[in-house]
């Protein structure tokens, strides 16, 4: 599995590569009307555009993997509360007398 896993990651890099070497033209990048950035390799402009919404999609993570922290803690906090109950309830019945537990035996 881990050889399929280098090899997958391998022709992802090949097929990358070679989209970088033929997409080598320079281009202007224009913000508004406004010459933003001229004569730059249409590769580079396309990575940045993937950084900047590949950092964007991950500050829109953010407030779901807070969420899921949370409530993980409090489940971690009431488990830990429930074990400690159980075993305090365990150690009650430890301490019972059997004799208390035998039921009377009805008449015949």
């Amino acid at each position: 599995m881990r050889y399929l896993v280098w090899a997958v990651r391998l022709l992802v890099f090949v097929v990358v590569l070679l989209f970088a070497l033929k997409n080598t033209d320079r281009v202007t990048v224009s913000f508004f009307a406004d010459s933003f950035v001229t004569e730059v390799p249409l590769i580079v402009v396309m990575l940045a555009t993937f950084v900047i919404g590949a950092v964007f999609g991950l500050l829109l993570t953010i407030p779901g993997v807070m969420r899921r922290r949370k409530e993980l803690a409090h489940a971690r906090r009431e488990i830990a509360q429930l074990k400690a109950e159980r075993q305090a309830n365990a150690n009650h019945q430890d301490t019972v007398d059997p004799a208390d537990l035998m039921l009377p035996i009805s008449p015949l």
